[in-house]
């Protein structure tokens, strides 16, 4: 009966990952609610003068920044949240109610919602020194070779493969981070959305590189993040 509940809440939560992500990406692919062209060979194309940046601009742009996040870094936190659902479904054995799996989830995501923060004011900075294009890509091969360089030597520095060490083991994660109840939850998941963020920040800077308004581009990050944090460590 326990293990029958276990696998029961463990479908529960990947049906709503699942749904979750697929509305993210649904929701980049309908124009991330910015005026935008039909989408041609994976780009979505914006009307060729930059819009002004006011208040409604940014907040429409940190809006597809967190979404853009969501969908990208989802899928490789999937495993984490699943047997933090596991674990927390065992513990529950020992309690009079079970916390919410969501409440780990929301402190993932809220590290990404202030990286996106940071991400939209840096194209904000960017964008006012026209260094980007109508398709937030960067126009300026100093700053493409410095994005490049910086986060191809971050791949190989102490700190990514710290934080990798802790992504592609959630199993000791677990063991060695876990707070009860749910103020603990949230805790856990702040603590691993910010590993998963020094493992990724900088792969995520490169979409100023290939644009952050190109889809496949934006895929194509995403899968390799993937593989990287399900490879072996």
């Amino acid at each position: 009966m326990f293990i029958e509940t276990i696998r029961h809440d463990r479908v529960v939560v990947a049906l709503g990952l699942i749904g979750v992500a697929a509305v993210s990406w649904l929701y980049l692919l309908a124009g991330a609610g910015m005026d935008m062209e039909p989408m041609q060979h994976g780009v979505m194309t914006m009307h060729p003068q930059i819009p002004d940046w006011n208040i409604s601009y940014l907040l429409v742009m940190f809006a597809l920044w967190w979404v853009m996040m969501i969908a990208m870094m989802l899928p490789s936190a999937a495993p984490m949240i699943l047997l933090f659902a596991a674990a927390n479904t065992k513990a529950a054995r020992s309690r009079s109610a079970k916390v919410p799996t969501s409440i780990f989830a929301a402190g993932y995501l809220l590290v990404w919602g202030g990286f996106s923060l940071l991400a939209t004011l840096l194209q904000w900075g960017l964008s006012s020194a026209c260094l980007l294009d109508t398709m937030m890509q960067t126009n300026s091969n100093l700053l493409a070779a410095g994005l490049l360089i910086a986060a191809g030597a971050y791949q190989f520095s102490p700190l990514k493969t710290a934080c990798l060490r802790h992504c592609r083991g959630p199993v000791q994660f677990i063991s060695q981070y876990w707070q009860p109840g749910r103020i603990g939850a949230f805790k856990m998941g702040l603590i691993h959305g910010t590993f998963c963020l020094g493992c990724c920040w900088f792969l995520m800077a490169l979409l100023f590189y290939g644009g952050v308004m190109k889809l496949l581009w934006i895929g194509g990050l995403a899968l390799f993040v993937l593989i990287e944090n399900r490879a072996a460590g």
